[in-house]
């Protein structure tokens, strides 16, 4: 039964020497420098694949394990499915007892349910700006009379290697343009 720590911080310029000092006490230690937002988080994966039935894996807070409550519910899950438990040092949670699954629970609900508000505000700031004039994604590469040119060079027989250099545009734009005449 081991106890392993894993210690994260977002960029080159943070010291992961606080984290350090709060897990001396952990008989192995997984430290990794990557944004939280980051998918790629190749320690994590590695203190995951490591721990074992009856480890503890220690964190110092929730923010330097997960990058979002979905995420640390797959990790749980993950943790439970090994049966290893989850202890996090400045919220005072341990899964290896009743009160402390239940305010890990807690926690990842109301996790989620600002995960959604923020959500549903950024709908919301969406919608205004559509309503305001505000146009998203990308600009079309080519304006109307440009697409009926290279429509019309298409069809009195140019390449569509030589349309894509002419243009500076990929095969799939080539073709979408193309296309956009037959449908």
């Amino acid at each position: 039964m081991a106890i392993v720590g894993y210690a994260r911080v977002s960029s080159r310029g943070q010291s992961l020497q606080v984290q350090r000092d709060k897990l001396a006490h952990c008989d192995k230690l997984f430290e990794e420098t990557r944004s939280g937002a980051s998918g790629e988080r190749p320690r994590l994966n590695a203190c995951l694949e490591y721990v074992r039935e009856g480890d503890t894996l220690v964190v110092t807070r929730l923010d330097r394990l997960a990058r979002s409550t979905l995420h640390l519910c797959q990790i749980a899950e993950q943790l439970t499915r090994k049966k290893v438990y989850l202890k996090v040092l400045d919220q005072n949670i341990d899964t290896g007892d009743a009160t402390g699954r239940l305010l890990f629970n807690m926690l990842g609900a109301i996790g989620q349910f600002e995960t959604e508000i923020r959500a549903e505000r950024q709908m919301d700031g969406i919608l205004k700006a559509k309503e305001n004039g505000v146009k998203f994604g990308r600009s079309k590469a080519l304006r109307p009379h440009e697409i009926l040119e290279l429509q019309q060079k298409r069809a009195s027989g140019l390449l569509i290697k030589d349309l894509m250099r002419e243009y500076g545009l990929s095969k799939a734009t080539i073709y979408r343009y193309l296309g956009k005449a037959m449908g």
